[in-house]
């Protein structure tokens, strides 16, 4: 409501036809919009329940799946999580910073191997049972049957762009 307020206070005085009605449509309609607004309340949620094992909802998933596949570089990762390497490199640098994953050189000056270390272990043991409380939580307030139309709806929104592999993170063909 606040959009089409301000729409129609500064836009609509700047004698500047627009259709209010395509304007609704929209936000109704807008796939990036809606999956944004999904993915940070969700996002808030998880970040509340992660936040006694000092992680946030976008660092569980990075160390998870090094947990999962053992090693990988840079490159891989970026597209196992269909993230560009710049996003992944900013993410990477606190857990990096305290000890949770190792970054070392790869087989070429070009590439980083990843691997999770220890501590970042641990702290992946402490956030599963964090994790599993709020994952019940979405999928008890969504419904289990909405869940998983949700989550085959999401796969297959993915599946669109060029970066997206299906299968599990790490897997690569």
């Amino acid at each position: 409501m606040c959009i089409l307020l301000y729409m129609e206070k500064y836009i609509g005085s700047a004698n500047i036809e627009l259709d209010l009605d395509k304007c609704a449509y929209m936000l109704a309609a807008c796939a990036s919009l809606n999956l944004r607004k999904a993915s940070r309340a969700i996002t808030q949620m998880y970040d509340e329940a992660l936040k006694p094992a000092g992680l946030r909802s976008t660092q569980l998933p990075v160390l998870v799946t090094l947990v999962y596949t053992g090693q990988t570089t840079v490159n891989c990762l970026a597209e196992d999580l269909v993230m560009d390497r710049t996003s992944l490199s900013r993410l990477l640098k606190p857990l990096v910073n305290q000890g949770l994953i190792e970054m070392a050189p790869g087989e070429d000056r070009r590439t980083r191997e990843l691997s999770v270390t220890r501590r970042g272990r641990e702290f992946v043991a402490e956030a599963i049972p964090m994790w599993e409380g709020v994952q019940a939580q979405v999928v008890e307030r969504i419904g289990q049957n909405r869940w998983r139309d949700l989550i085959e709806n999401l796969s297959a929104a993915a599946a669109i762009t060029p970066q997206y592999r299906p299968g599990f993170p790490g897997i690569h063909t």
